[in-house]
């Protein structure tokens, strides 16, 4: 049986929020079956539990926000997106602020969070969302159309197109692909950094956003050129931080995917209106498990296989 997971011992750690600029605690905690992952505002008398649920997004400028009784959980995605590649299920996320910290931008401390706490199999199956049929979103006409889709497959693989008109961005790959059969998340996606531009800085401080931004939590650009001393950890990895984003954003649906995710220009919040849209068809879905190892798709067997021996 492909069993859910959970993390064997609570690990901390502490960081600063990009947009907020404020210092924030991380609890990690293990959680029992069938819980899901559970943001919690411990900072709060009594605290506040944010189910992560695509339905409980309430802000998606620039990050993935959950908001319960005007309460907020600010820029969950990277660590969705760890959850995800190393096949957690259950667990719960205690901060002592509204934003998750933002390490060193990527997902990378994260996984490395995860892997010290161990990861543990539970005695209950894993559940899968399987797209039974095509959803589809889109925005905007011509030149500033943006579009997210998920297919039918039986695995979990994701394809993302970017246009910046950006010399610095321009001179990468603008395109990316993972088929998780076949590549690891730790490897292949973990390490991809978000990333802005130093003429966005001030307008984005003027709406309460990067206020904790830096060279040492964001690949920065001016007109021309990168900033960033260290230069690029993946020759496309603008486009590949925007799978790591999108892995986040999907797991808000609440279970492994099995299903294939194309997207052009696409962002938090395009992400969250394709989840919507998908529960709002539900003959597009189903639940499902696998009581043989065998019977489960290649990703995540993988997963299993490869994931778990980094503990």
């Amino acid at each position: 049986m492909l069993k859910q997971r959970t993390i064997k011992k609570i690990v901390k750690t502490t960081g600063i929020g990009v947009h907020s600029g404020t210092k924030v605690e991380l609890t990690l905690r293990p959680a029992a079956i069938d819980t899901g992952i559970v943001f919690r505002r411990v900072d709060i008398d009594p605290p506040i539990d944010f189910p992560a649920k695509a339905t409980e997004v309430g802000d998606t400028r620039m990050a993935s926000v959950l908001v319960k009784d005007g309460v907020r959980v600010s820029t969950i995605e990277h660590l969705m997106s760890a959850c995800s590649g190393l096949g957690i299920d259950n667990l719960y996320v205690d901060v002592t602020a509204e934003e998750i910290p933002i390490m060193d931008g990527s997902a990378s401390s994260f996984v490395f969070l995860l892997q010290q706490a161990g990861l543990e199999e539970q005695n209950a199956a894993k559940k899968f969302v399987r797209i039974k049929k095509t959803v589809e979103v889109r925005e905007g006409e011509g030149n500033r159309e943006k579009w997210a889709r998920l297919d039918p497959c039986n695995g979990f693989k994701l394809k993302f197109f970017i246009e910046f008109n950006h010399p610095a961005v321009d001179g990468t790959g603008q395109t990316a692909e993972v088929d998780f059969s076949i590549e690891s998340y730790v490897k292949e996606v973990a390490r991809a950094r978000t990333f802005g531009f130093m003429q966005d800085v001030e307008t984005m401080r003027g709406l309460g956003l990067a206020r904790g931004g830096s060279l040492e939590n964001a690949i920065v650009m001016d007109e021309y050129r990168i900033l960033n001393s260290d230069g690029l950890r993946y020759e496309n990895e603008f486009v590949r931080h925007k799978i790591l984003d999108a892995i986040g954003d999907l797991y808000l649906i609440g279970h492994p995917l099995l299903a294939s995710y194309t997207a052009h220009k696409s962002g938090h919040g395009l992400n969250n209106q394709l989840l919507r849209a998908l529960l709002a068809q539900p003959d597009a879905y189903e639940i499902v498990s696998f009581d043989e190892m065998t019977e489960a798709p290649g990703a995540y067997q993988r997963q299993v296989g490869q994931e778990w021996a980094l503990n």
